[in-house]
């Protein structure tokens, strides 16, 4: 299965952001067995590309590992080498989506407005990640589907239990899921990790419902 599919199919993609490195393996491992199959590692986190590098290594094929709140190129590159297999971005610019699709990822741009989102499909982002989405809901993207319903879209903030099925019968092709599954703020002990999978258990089960 590529990577493009994996995400397509299991639709949730869990944000890890600000994980302390030693427990980056253990939250992905929880996650993992609460049947979350797909990860974004961001680049704002400490040692983001050893984090990167740690759970591509520990999981291999059973967890899509991606980079996000990725800039540009130079950053996208270095998550790539790294083991990256797809590349998010809170943003839209045209050289990072060239450089993800030249080493043959897949790339995830953001985009607000019908225009922007458009073009950044046009430019070659294979997913359209729709950010902020926490203001506009699901109706927005629905309003979004209805004349471009061929470009697959993440709505990403402020998705959470309460509103996966919404997004999904709106028209999402995915979702990605921060600090409502994964707080890092919290700390990381046997508990929380037994608590996390279990939100990630009643998420998975939301988006398949």
């Amino acid at each position: 299965m590529t990577t493009l599919q994996k995400i397509l199919d299991h639709k949730l993609i869990a944000i890890v952001r600000g994980a302390r490195p030693e427990d980056t393996l253990k939250i992905v491992q929880s996650l993992y067995e609460g049947g979350i199959r797909v990860v974004e590692m961001t680049m704002n986190s400490p040692k983001a590309l050893s984090a990167i590098e740690m759970v591509a290594d520990a999981f291999g094929d059973e967890m899509a590992v991606g980079a996000g709140t990725v800039l540009d190129p130079e950053t996208a590159r270095s998550a790539l080498l790294a083991g990256a297999q797809f590349i998010l971005s809170p943003t839209l610019r045209a050289e990072t989506i060239e450089l993800t699709k030249r080493y043959g990822a897949v790339s995830i741009p953001a985009a607000f407005t019908p225009t922007e989102i458009l073009t950044a499909y046009e430019l070659g982002g294979d997913i359209i990640k729709v950010f902020p989405a926490t203001a506009l809901g699901p109706q927005f993207i629905k309003d979004i589907h209805g004349p471009l319903p061929q470009i697959p879209l993440l709505p990403t903030g402020g998705v959470g239990l309460n509103n996966i099925k919404e997004y999904l019968d709106a028209g999402a092709a995915g979702l990605g899921i921060g600090s409502s599954l994964v707080n890092t703020k919290k700390p990381v002990t046997e508990t929380y990790l037994t608590e996390l999978t279990e939100k990630a258990r009643q998420m998975v089960l939301a988006a398949q419902n």
